[in-house]
């Protein structure tokens, strides 16, 4: 691919106070343009963003929604606006700042140069590391068990499954129908799982754990009904493979 056109997507909800260093971070040189899609803060995101877009040496484009949609509403959002502005690549990037944006050339040039067409960055590469970036126990625990459970149903042998950094080539965004998913965090798994029974190549590389105070992190409750919620799709996966036979 020559030049592709890279979009940096960033679906924030409360993210002022990491906003800057998120943006800050990420390697101007490897994309095209930023965009992010407000889900209705309650806080000063997009104001935030609008001071940066003055200083920027690439376009920012804000798009703020009149209603919170959720976690998946929000990234339907960013690629469907990404693929209108014609991206060749989409990076998702959460802008609380607990993946690190110095990473996003890695997936540009994995997607670019050929070797995949979606890009995951794995939080999982041990333990030790994983618990000390501040990740709770009982998550990492349910990240592993989860993880292991939906690549014997997929046949994928994928890392991680629940990581938030992604990237996609624009053919994977257009044949994938993300329309009909969850708006809740679930649409995750529905993506993978979709993608899982194409011929899309899916590749993953290490990204640092960043647990803190201002990242975003679902609840105890809010996990369970995730966890619950990803043994579904994988039921439901492991369906369509039977009644497809």
């Amino acid at each position: 691919m020559d030049k592709p056109k890279v979009i940096v997507v960033m679906p924030a909800y409360n993210a002022a106070t990491t906003l800057e260093k998120t943006v800050m971070d990420i390697p101007m040189e490897s994309v095209s343009e930023l965009l992010l899609v407000d889900d209705l803060s309650r806080d000063d995101t997009v104001a935030v963003a609008e001071r940066l877009r003055q200083k920027l040496p690439r376009q920012l484009s804000i798009h703020r929604h009149n209603k919170n949609l959720g976690y998946g509403g929000n990234q339907k959002t960013c690629y469907r606006l990404a693929l209108e502005r014609g991206a060749d690549i989409i990076v998702m990037l959460h802008p609380d700042y607990q993946y690190d944006p110095k990473l996003v050339k890695y997936f540009v040039e994995f997607i670019g140069d050929g070797y995949f067409d979606v890009m995951l960055g794995s939080r999982i590469r041990s333990r030790k590391e994983a618990l000390e970036g501040g990740m709770p126990l009982y998550k990492y625990i349910a990240n592993r068990l989860l993880t292991l459970w939906e690549n014997i149903v997929s046949g994928r042998n994928l890392s991680e499954w629940h990581t938030g950094m992604r990237a996609y080539h624009r053919r994977v965004l257009e044949a994938i129908d993300f329309s009909k998913f969850s708006d809740d965090f679930v649409f995750d798994t529905q993506m993978l799982f979709a993608i899982a029974g194409t011929t899309f190549r899916i590749g993953d590389i290490p990204v640092p754990v960043r647990y803190f105070k201002e990242a975003s992190s679902i609840n105890f409750r809010r996990s369970v009904r995730y966890g619950l919620s990803t043994v579904f799709e994988s039921l439901k996966f492991m369906s369509r493979r039977i009644f497809q036979k």
